[in-house]
């Protein structure tokens, strides 16, 4: 771990807080980059959901990080093994850099089965328990190029105590020394990256006490766990999040697990947070929803027919239908309809014939109207999904693009105007 490839070079630093770089060295042969801030890009199986790979590759750029999980994985193992030459291979992925983690950020996760010797994950046949030994063995079997250790993330819920919180993080700790054995003394991981698991509750102390532990450990970076959306408001987030990343070598990456909105990537940025997963867009898709928000800071004519445009206005109507403003969470229900999307299976958008974001240069808003989106979605048509994950798919990550080229250019405030369409964002 010492002879780590993966190294993050820093450009600027905004305000000591928000990082803009490029994480250099990944891959078993160093080969890869990805710029940061960024997000991962999200999979089923290795597949992001409603695309194929000839379809998802029409979109440009794209992360060059896949993220697959052991909630799916964790099944397959006999076939995995019996295959011998990787996941990246039987999934039929090429050139691209395989991260593994240990949820599926985009599915609820049920609590109250982990031990002092094994945590749980669930796929779609039910639950499997993991101890380290065959945690260790999924990922000889994965060959993924990074991993997230295994952790005890179970106290996200504001009911959990602090003797709860206190034995997350021992365990997660515990853990992660165990796995560092096991990997320091393998073959098959030679190469392969690992990031720690930073635990903790929404107690401070327990948190400032992850961060400091894991920094001690040879890892390549962090994952920052137990954050998520639904289970602590924005405010509280941000104070932890910034305690903890004091604590954390700089030249590490950080990766925020569970938290995809826009308005809280914003605000994670701005306290220290380097990478995201990229599930929010197949959130987004499953509700039937288009993303449909403003994240444009330097209107060019020069910049049409690269791949894929920033949004050049906002659409007229409240795109969440007056739901929630921006900054707001509902600690029960992550499912809900949020202030950056469209709800096109709305009657209203049955004759709207602009294509889903006006200046969008996806595939979807190239060729196709709200009202057939609708039309698709009221006939539960396969192709609805498929074409709103090739819009939320380049909409998102255009987004991160612009996120990137805000903190090069002194325009972070503009571009958070820009996202939360006018009101103030939400401080601690």
């Amino acid at each position: 771990m010492s002879g780590s490839r993966m190294k993050l070079e820093l450009t600027r630093v905004v305000q000591g807080r928000s990082r803009l770089g490029v994480l250099k060295g990944l891959g078993k042969t160093g080969q890869h980059s990805l710029e940061v801030p960024g997000c991962l890009l999200y999979t089923h199986l290795g597949t992001v959901p409603h695309l194929t790979q000839d379809t998802l590759h029409t979109l440009s750029p794209l992360p060059c990080v896949t993220q697959v999980n052991l909630s799916n994985i964790a099944e397959h193992r006999d076939v995995l093994e019996e295959f011998k030459d990787g996941f990246r291979k039987f999934a039929g992925l090429h050139d691209t850099v395989l991260y593994c983690s240990l949820h599926d950020p985009a599915a609820p996760c049920p609590t109250g089965y982990t031990t002092n010797k094994t945590v749980s994950v669930w796929g779609s046949g039910g639950r499997i328990e993991l101890t380290v030994a065959k945690f260790m063995a999924l990922q000889k079997t994965v060959q993924a190029d990074w991993y997230q250790s295994m952790a005890d993330g179970e106290t996200w819920q504001n009911t959990t105590s602090r003797k709860r919180v206190r034995k997350s993080v021992d365990r997660t700790l515990a853990h992660l020394d165990e796995c560092l054995l096991v990997h320091q003394s393998s073959q098959e991981l030679k190469g392969v990256e690992v990031f720690g698991v930073v635990e903790g509750g929404d107690i401070l102390e327990e948190r400032i006490r992850s961060a400091r532990e894991t920094a001690k450990r040879p890892v390549a970076g962090f994952c920052l766990d137990g954050l998520q959306t639904g289970s602590v408001d924005q405010a509280l987030r941000i104070q932890l999040t910034s305690a903890v990343i004091k604590e954390l070598p700089e030249y590490k990456p950080r990766l925020m697990q569970g938290v995809g909105r826009p308005d809280e990537v914003l605000d994670c940025v701005d306290a220290g947070v380097d990478l995201f997963e990229g599930f929010f867009p197949f959130q987004v898709t499953e509700r039937g929803c288009a993303l449909s928000f403003n994240f444009d800071i330097s209107p060019d004519p020069e910049r049409a027919g690269r791949a894929p445009p920033a949004v050049l206005d906002l659409n007229e109507e409240d795109p969440a239908g007056g739901t929630q403003e921006n900054g707001d969470v509902n600690l029960e229900d992550q499912t809900q309809m949020t202030h950056f999307e469209i709800n096109l299976k709305d009657t209203r958008y049955q004759d709207d014939f602009r294509p889903l974001v006006n200046g969008c240069g996806c595939y979807c808003c190239r060729n196709h109207k709200r009202a057939y989106l609708h039309h698709l979605l009221v006939t539960n048509e396969l192709l609805a999904g498929v074409l709103l994950m090739i819009h939320n798919t380049a909409h998102y990550h255009s987004f991160f693009g612009a996120l990137r080229e805000a903190l090069a250019n002194d325009k972070l405030d503009l571009l958070t105007r820009r996202v939360l369409g006018g009101r103030s964002k939400q401080k601690e």
